[in-house]
């Protein structure tokens, strides 16, 4: 969970490190990007540093094309503006760029997901009046998994966190499993890709369930079975995903050390 510190691993980076060089490197040159506070920005501002810097990172304050030298600490954060191309308003960025399916992928963060891609930031618990947790809402992440070409969700992987049903639907992945989608009209593919601290998670074809097709050095299927609340399902053949380069370490560093107010920060 955030604001807990990770160890670092024998190779000298972080599970949390691995994860947002991973989910990076699934953002292509001249993609249009939907960005979500926290892991999901940190991923598309590394894209953005390192080998996609024609990506177009939009968040939803209404910033287009912004290119912070720091990573933001929430959408209304001022760098977001000063750095960006254009900064036009919140219905704008909703009703004209991001509805109409104009944006290539979002990237998503969730507090709780299912085995369909479905996300909960809403509460924790069976009744919503009285909740053992409440999360900090939707904001914009329904619209972005409804109507973005393509989603990627980034999140750390926990029993807690990927459960079989969760216990609110914030954001619609593939709802039940196939059709849904199209039942509600969502005119977006729905997730590709859950990139967690462990591995990488794809849907399948046929039933859209979420299954394991990809690990890092040093896990096993097993530690990600034990992380996942549901029976998870293995690809005959799994992605041997690279450890992340020096040149990307690097990049993310400073990207993280350059924030006003932290300790050592570049100016």
């Amino acid at each position: 969970m955030a604001g807990i510190a990770e160890p670092a691993r024998a190779e000298g980076y972080t599970a949390d490190e691995m994860m947002t060089v991973a989910a990076s490197r699934a953002l292509h040159d001249g993609m249009t990007c939907f960005v979500g506070i926290g892991l999901p920005s940190a991923a598309a501002n590394l894209a953005r540093v390192t080998h996609a810097p024609k990506l177009v990172l939009i968040y939803e304050s209404g910033t287009i094309g912004t290119k912070p030298g720091w990573l933001p600490l929430s959408i209304g954060d001022g760098v977001l503006a000063e750095s960006a191309d254009s900064v036009v308003s919140v219905p704008e960025i909703f009703n004209y760029w991001l509805q109409p399916g104009r944006i290539d992928v979002g990237f998503l963060g969730a507090a709780q997901i299912d085995k369909f891609g479905n996300i909960n930031t809403t509460i924790i618990g069976p009744d919503y009046a009285e909740p053992k947790t409440r999360l900090p809402g939707a904001g914009g992440a329904p619209e972005i998994a409804a109507s973005c070409r393509e989603v990627i969700v980034v999140t750390r992987q926990t029993r807690r966190s990927f459960v079989d049903r969760v216990d609110f639907v914030t954001s619609v992945g593939f709802g039940t499993g196939p059709g849904d989608r199209a039942r509600l009209g969502l005119t977006g593919a729905g997730p590709r890709q859950i990139i967690t601290d462990l591995g990488v998670l794809e849907p399948d074809r046929d039933t859209c369930e979420f299954v394991l097709t990809g690990l890092y050095q040093g896990v096993s299927v097993q530690d990600v079975r034990a992380s996942t609340g549901w029976e998870l399902a293995v690809a005959d053949v799994l992605d041997k995903i690279p450890p992340p380069a020096q040149a990307e370490l690097a990049a993310l560093r400073r990207l993280q050390a350059a924030a006003p107010g932290v300790e050592g920060a570049a100016r």
